[in-house]
């Protein structure tokens, strides 16, 4: 019957509101409801909180608390989603910080040039400021990829003759054995220059990076000013 339904709601409206009138008509239907001995039909609602205990109880606690578990175990569940996102991130990178800056600095004879040579010499940079992730081998003047992803190198040839001298050099980028980039210089005009090079590289583990100073050139003056610095921008998957 459609009746009862709507006695108990309406019924049910005096103990959860806060308002203290009544009229006549809902007292006289909340007081039906209370009589009724039939089967009470709440629905979702708890029949004895709004039949019996009336003020004070929650009709819809049930409903309440069970919104607050299912928010609970969802927030869980986000937790738990965001902590193993962490560890494939972690994964992926391999958590590396790899880096490394370094010039040259070494103790020529006179005249005060390193060079030249009867064959193509890989330039030891041997003063290191920065070596994280330790993939920089001072001894080599190589880096060595610790692990496979993109990485940017830049390098910077200078050289100083004098106002006499002539400028002649040439260094090369090498990725394993294969020429990747180079600066140059072969002229009379100045008594000193420098060039700089920067590129982005995907490697393999193992892959090594390193300079050359080519046959028969050489570099002269405050070889200091001679750097090679690189770092991963990221690393790939199947590192």
């Amino acid at each position: 019957m459609v009746i009862f339904p709507v006695l108990f709601l309406l019924g049910s409206l005096i103990p959860c509101g806060h308002g203290e009138t009544e009229s006549s008509m809902i007292g006289s239907m909340r007081e039906a409801a209370l009589k009724y001995q039939g089967k009470l039909e709440c629905g979702n609602w708890d029949c004895d909180c709004v039949f019996n205990r009336e003020r004070g109880c929650c009709c819809g606690a049930k409903d309440l608390y069970q919104l607050e578990d299912n928010t609970f175990m969802r927030m869980m569940n986000l937790w738990q989603n965001l902590a193993e996102l962490n560890s494939k991130v972690k994964a992926v990178t391999g958590n590396l910080k790899i880096a490394f800056e370094t010039c040259l600095n070494i103790t020529l004879p006179t005249p005060n040039c390193f060079g030249p040579f009867n064959t193509d010499v890989p330039i030891r940079f041997n003063s290191v400021s920065l070596n994280d992730g330790m993939g920089y081998n001072p001894s080599l003047g190589a880096f060595t990829a610790p692990c496979a992803g993109v990485y940017a190198f830049s390098f910077t040839i200078y050289s100083s003759v004098g106002a006499d001298g002539r400028l002649y050099h040439k260094v090369q980028l090498l990725l394993n054995n294969g020429v990747i980039a180079s600066v140059w210089e072969d002229n009379r005009e100045d008594g000193e220059d420098s060039a700089s090079q920067l590129v982005v590289l995907q490697l393999n583990k193992g892959d090594q990076v390193y300079l050359t100073l080519t046959t028969g050139r050489k570099l002269c003056g405050n070889l200091a000013s001679n750097s090679f610095t690189g770092y991963m921008l990221y690393s790939l998957n199947n590192a």
